[in-house]
């Protein structure tokens, strides 16, 4: 298989297929939901930073959900992220092995309070990229989100 992402060097290099702003439309509990994720480097390039946003049903509804991610490496040297979310949470975990979900993926795990979960970011051949969300479970992953993302402004 072809590598569809150029990485880039250095700790943070597998993440610089995701710079840029990404936006997705699906279906979630709460109804149709519109997600921006905005991805760039920030602080000398030492970490990226994630922004994003989460609008559910019609636009004009104003029920949004915010996060401000930053990625970089942890005191013992290895990539982490340390996630501050709208609804006043927080999270953090450590960059993981996901390349189960595709051999280009880059993603992180964490312990989260309802368990151990797993992000994941993978490259599609038209460009676009998917996510998931995934918890831990006896049995595997159990996958509880996933959205496709095209670059902001590409046609769906």
């Amino acid at each position: 298989m072809a590598k569809l992402w150029k990485k880039g060097r250095g700790k943070l290099g597998p993440f610089v297929p995701l710079h840029g702003c990404w936006v997705a439309e699906a279906e979630s509990p709460m109804g149709p939901v519109r997600c921006r994720r905005a991805f760039a480097p920030v602080l000398g390039g030492h970490y990226l930073q994630l922004t994003a946003r989460w609008e559910f049903g019609a636009q004009s509804a104003g029920k949004a959900y915010e996060e401000t991610c930053l990625i970089g490496a942890g005191d013992d040297g290895a990539v982490c992220f340390w996630s501050f979310t709208s609804d006043g949470k927080r999270s953090q975990g450590v960059v993981g092995d996901v390349t189960d979900l595709h051999p280009e993926a880059v993603g992180f795990e964490a312990d989260m309070p309802a368990g151990h979960a797993r992000q994941a970011y993978w490259p599609d051949e038209d460009g676009g990229l998917h996510w998931v969300v995934e918890s831990r479970t006896k049995k595997g992953w159990n996958r509880f989100a996933h959205h496709h993302y095209r670059l902001e402004g590409q046609d769906a």
